[in-house]
Parts: C-alpha cells; sequence; structure tokens
C-alpha cells in the first residue's frame, strides 16, 4: 500500500495523483452539505480538491480549508470556468468570482470546463436548462487566450481544458500559446481512451480521469471485485491504483470518511493485474452520454470528435 504520488505538469508543477471531487448533486441543499465531508477529506491527508463554479460548492471548499488549519500553500485547488460564461463574462470575471468564493487570491489549475457554449442565463450552479448552444458567442480558441492571461497574471498557476478529444485539442492547439496542462476527462476501466492517452502524453498534456472507479457498473465488474479480494482492498481502490500506474489522476467523490482514506492508500499492481483491468476498456460512457440523436450537450458527437 502507498500515499498518493504526485505528477508533474508540464508546467514542472506537481499535481497530488489523486483528489477529491468535489461535486455534490444540482441544488442549493446538496450544495450546502458539502462542507463537512471536504474537511473530513482534508483531515484525513487530501491535498487536492477538485470544484467548479458549476458544481456550486467553491464557496464550500473554502470554508472547509480554513476549518481544516491546512495552510493554503499545501491544498492544490482545481476550478472550472462555467460553459456559460464565455461571451456572457468575461474569462478574468467569471474566475474572480471563483477566487472570492474559494477565498483565495489564486488556483492552482483553472479549466476551461467544456468546448462548447451553452446558452444558460446567469442565474448560478442551480440552474438547469435545455444544452441550447449560443452560436455567437467566442470560440474556445479565443477563450483560451483569456485563460492564458490569467495564467500569465498568476491567478491561475496553471490553465487546462476539460471534455477535450484529440480533435478538439488539435483546433485549440493551432492558435495556442501555452499548452494546456491538463485535460480532464471521464476516464475508467470501461473507457480508458487509449488514443487520447497517447496523443496527451505526446504533447506533454496530462490527463485527470473524472467519474474514475466508473460508478457501481465498474466496481461491480468480476474481474475488479476478483483483484479486490486478492488485494484485500476495496474495488475503487483497485482501480484508482490502476489510474496512479497510468500516470493519470483520478479525482474520486466520497463523502465518506473511511473511503476517502481508502482512496489515497493504494495498492500497487502487479504487471498482470495492471493488464487485465486495461482489457476491460470497451469504450463505454457512464456519465456524459452521446443521446440517441447523437449530439452531447448541444454538440453533435462528430464535433465533439467523441
Amino acid at each position: 500500500m502507498s500515499l498518493v504520488p504526485k505528477l508533474k505538469l508540464n508546467t514542472g508543477a506537481l499535481i497530488p495523483a489523486i483528489g477529491l471531487g468535489g461535486w455534490s448533486g444540482t441544488t442549493k441543499e446538496q450544495h450546502a452539505q458539502a462542507t463537512p465531508w471536504m474537511l473530513t477529506a482534508l483531515q484525513s491527508g487530501y491535498r487536492h480538491i477538485d470544484t467548479a463554479w458549476g458544481y456550486g460548492t467553491e464557496k464550500c471548499v473554502g470554508e472547509a480549508i480554513r476549518k481544516s488549519g491546512v495552510p493554503r500553500e499545501e491544498i492544490w485547488i482545481t476550478t472550472k470556468l462555467p460553459w456559460n460564461h464565455p461571451g456572457l463574462r468575461t474569462v478574468e470575471e467569471s474566475l474572480d468570482d471563483s477566487l472570492k468564493n474559494l477565498g483565495t487570491s489564486y488556483v492552482d489549475l483553472y479549466l476551461l470546463h467544456w468546448p462548447q457554449v451553452v446558452d444558460w442565463p446567469d442565474e448560478g450552479p442551480d440552474y438547469s436548462g435545455p444544452d441550447k448552444i449560443r452560436e455567437d458567442a467566442p470560440t474556445f480558441n479565443e477563450t483560451w487566450a483569456a485563460m492564458e492571461e490569467m495564467y500569465h497574471k498568476g491567478k491561475a498557476k496553471n490553465i487546462g481544458v476539460s471534455n477535450f478529444s484529440v480533435k478538439t485539442l488539435e483546433e485549440l492547439l493551432k492558435t495556442a500559446k501555452v499548452v494546456p496542462a491538463v485535460n480532464q476527462v471521464e476516464m475508467h476501466p470501461y473507457l480508458a481512451q487509449p488514443d487520447l492517452k497517447a496523443y496527451c502524453d505526446a504533447k506533454g498534456i496530462l490527463l485527470t480521469a473524472y467519474t474514475p472507479t466508473g460508478y457501481g457498473t465498474v466496481r461491480s465488474d468480476p474481474t475488479i471485485v476478483e483483484l479486490a479480494q486478492k488485494y484485500k482492498v476495496s474495488p475503487a481502490q483497485i482501480i484508482l491504483a490502476w489510474h496512479v500506474a497510468r500516470g493519470v489522476v483520478a479525482v474520486p467523490k466520497s463523502s465518506n470518511v473511511e473511503r476517502q482514506k481508502e482512496n489515497i492508500n493504494l495498492p500497487t499492481l502487479e504487471e498482470e493485474d495492471f493488464k487485465r483491468v486495461t482489457a476491460l476498456d470497451r469504450g463505454e460512457r457512464l456519465c456524459n452520454k452521446v443521446d440517441e440523436n447523437g449530439y452531447i450537450c448541444g454538440w453533435p458527437r462528430e464535433k465533439m470528435g467523441w
């Protein structure tokens, strides 16, 4: 068993390989309940919290950090520019709002949450409306240029993207002056995304996995259950150990203290067992699925590069 290693970004920064996912649900009531379990995670040893303006939990992250007594500089904070802000707010206005929520003067990593811009009114993270695309919004290339300004100003120590494919990354890199440090995507043993990983590895872009344990669907896979019994750990620990062995950051969400502790205390998989987990890949999305018309959040599959 080993504690969480750190992985190096293309900026030279070191990011903890396991972070706490900050998603808490879709209502204000659910958001308000996040501080206690974020606090227990910090008390258990987590030093990386992944949140987003769109999650509605930035204030909870800031409150948990203050209550924990852990110095701000020891905690890696990731947050994200929401998909309705480009063209509605400037990137700096949105980041400043996030910094105010978090109670900090900088974030360690700022991500462009989605490549597309959805036409939601600026009513806060609780708004849930149709995924209608704003055709007059800035392109993600233009938005990225503004993200680069936040990097140069020091408000974001590192910048990256989320939900980008090889197709959209190639388009972004045509104009980018700063190569994204991170691409956060859905990734688990049923969706290993080997082509995207090979591309990002070649470009020096570190992958972060959301939905990293694949819900109960993957955790109950017979191979995962068998390996959990072999190593005398939980199925989630097997999957997270697989991510770390691939050189991928994972941000599982757990509000349970014991599972939080398990998730940062991982076994080292034998090579053959690592290969068995990798072989489970079936290209299956469990979180953000393409709908029956071939669209994902307002964009056709082809445009997303999925």
